[in-house]
């Protein structure tokens, strides 16, 4: 498996436990959280695609787990900011 291969996956995996994270978030907060499939698929796919970026951008495969849960961190964050 070439390097760059194992990094793009382990930052796609990141990305992907991060979208986890944010829907499962999403859903605790709601008082009568419907589930949405379009709305957890987009959140996923954004989320590794981000992931898988964020990951081919370090050297190291633990390092890209982590590039790809902060990218996705990071989208969040700019998301929020434009929001307010």
């Amino acid at each position: 498996m070439s390097q760059m291969f194992m990094l793009a996956l382990f930052g796609g995996l990141g990305g992907l436990a991060r979208g986890v994270v944010g829907v499962a978030k999403h859903y605790r907060r709601e008082k009568k959280p419907k589930f949405k499939l379009w709305y957890f698929l987009v959140t996923i796919i954004t989320a590794s695609s981000v992931g898988v970026v964020a990951g081919m951008v370090v050297t190291e495969p633990r390092l890209a787990i982590l590039a790809g849960y902060a990218g996705t961190d990071l989208l969040e964050g700019l998301y929020k900011i434009k929001k307010k």
